[in-house]
């Protein structure tokens, strides 16, 4: 399968001694869209960046709600503003931006001067290889914090026992997504900072390839920062990661549930049976609900099915 990336005119069929280096072309058929609440620092730097870096590229700021000098900023770079009147999350800003673009690919990244402009074209250039998501992957050292940097690390893991593929980063911001694709997920994007968890996650189970390019992480500008709170969000995350593993695999949650219930059942029964030689209540408890679980299990599969059903279909066309 071969992307539709216009970044240069028969790119792919010309010699390697014909071809013009990737930063040396014309992007019109990307959108970068930057989430941003009071970023005006960071901004200042990537946007002349990108300008610089991604000729005939849109970039859109997708305010969200900011109350210093960001808009301003971005209108005097001639860089389109989609604002909101007040903040609703980095996950509402970012279904904004994706609604205003208009292009076939979107690069989404934090306007904090963590990520380079530089880096998009590596994303960009893992796109031939067939992916419909590339999503910039950090390494231990691009953590803001050892804690993040570890639940980050369990995100990872238990995300990629959920879907049977390496997830190499949920969390991350940096990533280029091919824009029909994405928009059959907005409905799914909270508006929250869990919006990279929730889209990586359905990308998987609608079998669409995500692929992931190792970048560096810059420290965040002077004057800025997170706006993400590490145990509120976090557990936010946790439960976004089920949510979307109910919507991914959902037997995947529940069979082990129904086993553990099962396992405790006829542990229980033989030690009654042991003891005082009878079969009790509890044990009957223990047995119903693991064959209560187990079925909803089922049906939930089932439902999870007729969800992507759509999606299924819409990607056997492409």
């Amino acid at each position: 399968m071969r992307s539709n990336l216009n970044i240069s005119s028969g790119f792919e069929h010309q010699p390697d001694s014909q071809r013009t280096p990737l930063d040396a072309r014309r992007f019109d058929d990307i959108t970068v869209v930057i989430p941003a609440r009071n970023e005006e620092l960071g901004l200042a730097t990537l946007l002349p960046d990108l300008i610089a870096s991604l000729p005939g590229a849109e970039i859109i700021v997708s305010d969200d709600g900011s109350t210093d000098g960001s808009v301003g900023l971005a209108r005097q770079l001639g860089v389109h503003v989609a604002g909101r009147p007040y903040g609703a999350g980095n996950g509402a800003a970012v279904k904004a931006g994706a609604r205003a673009a208009q292009r076939e690919w979107i690069v989404f990244m934090d306007g904090d001067g963590q990520h380079r402009a530089q880096d998009i074209l590596r994303l960009l250039a893992r796109i031939d290889e067939g992916y419909e998501m590339v999503v910039g992957a950090r390494d231990a050292g691009g953590q803001a914090s050892k804690h993040r940097g570890l639940a980050n690390a369990f995100y990872n893991r238990l995300a990629t026992w959920m879907v049977g593929h390496p997830v190499k980063d949920l969390t991350s911001g940096f990533r280029v997504v091919r824009r029909r694709k994405f928009e059959q997920y907005l409905y799914l994007l909270p508006n929250g900072f869990s919006y990279p968890t929730t889209c990586t996650m359905a990308f998987f189970r609608a079998g669409y390839p995500v692929g992931y390019e190792p970048i560096e992480v810059l420290q965040r500008s002077k004057g800025t920062k997170s706006h993400v709170r590490i145990w509120r969000d976090g557990l936010r995350f946790l439960l976004i990661i089920f949510q979307i593993g109910t919507l991914y695999s959902p037997l995947k949650l529940f069979a082990p549930v129904s086993a553990a219930f099962f396992c405790t059942g006829v542990g229980y029964y033989l030690y009654t049976y042991l003891t005082a030689h009878r079969f009790t209540n509890m044990s009957v408890l223990l047995f119903s609900a693991a064959v209560i679980v187990f079925l909803i299990g089922l049906i939930s599969e089932q439902i999870t099915a007729l969800m992507y059903k759509d999606s299924d279909d819409a990607a056997g066309r492409s």
